[in-house]
């Protein structure tokens, strides 16, 4: 190894916003569980390309015995990983403000959105970001925000989304990602809306199985809505009892 310029992450403030991430074109740095990680030193060229994008200056570069740049290497790195999308970085959104639209076809825009974490689709979230920190947690299947029309007043506000329809994706991977959720990160409390067929009741399976998985105590809220946008039943899950 040779002595030479390569970045350093500073962990404490890393909050995981995955602008850094985004910006080093070598593909060196990625999010592990909800912080910018060094994945490897011989893809890191050490010209600081991600220091700029970092808002907490959590990224310095430091003079240090490390393995030395590897360009074939990083080359071989970006055609084995999947391609990213910038759009999936985690980040907290403090406000939305929505303009007002005036046009031929378009109405003047009023209710505000309440979403407060992004991603909010299963597959994408990390198993512990910032946003999950206290968070009263509310996990919806997929067709409930098309069905009950006054969604984000009603369910979204105040609380950290998640969304999945685990008879479209791999039912396992939810398991375990839930489970990840709930071991690393404080949660509140957890809310699950799902619809009334049949098949949708696997995603209220599967948080309790997460749950039981995880040893965590959590207070549990179950909601179910009617294909008509109506909601049905409300249950107030006990401690540790079946579903």
């Amino acid at each position: 190894m040779a002595t030479r310029k390569i970045v350093r992450i500073d962990e404490e403030k890393c909050d995981g916003c995955g602008e850094c991430a985004t910006a080093c074109a070598e593909g060196a740095i990625e999010i592990v569980d909800g912080k910018a990680r060094l994945i490897s030193e011989s893809y890191c060229d050490g010209l600081g390309a991600c220091l700029g994008e970092c808002p907490q200056d959590a990224i310095t570069i430091e003079e240090r015995e490390a393995e030395e740049f590897d360009e074939e290497a990083v080359k071989a790195h970006l055609e084995r990983a999947p391609a990213s999308c910038p759009g999936s970085a985690p980040q907290s959104i403090t406000r939305c403000e929505l303009q007002d639209l005036k046009s031929d076809s378009v109405e003047k825009v009023s209710v505000p959105s309440r979403l407060t974490n992004w991603p909010v689709q299963l597959q994408l979230v990390p198993a512990k970001a910032p946003y999950f920190a206290g968070a009263d947690l509310l996990i919806a299947a997929d067709c409930v925000p098309f069905a009950f029309a006054d969604f984000h007043e009603r369910f979204v506000k105040g609380k950290t989304l998640i969304i999945g329809c685990p008879k479209l994706d791999s039912a396992d991977f939810y398991r375990r990602k839930l489970a990840q959720v709930f071991m690393q990160n404080d949660i509140a409390s957890i809310t699950v809306v799902y619809m009334e067929v049949p098949c949708c009741f696997g995603l209220v399976h599967l948080v309790h199985e997460s749950l039981k998985e995880s040893h965590k105590d959590i207070p549990l809220t179950l909601v179910k809505v009617g294909i008509r946008g109506d909601v049905l039943e409300i249950i107030q899950a006990e401690k540790g009892s079946d579903i």
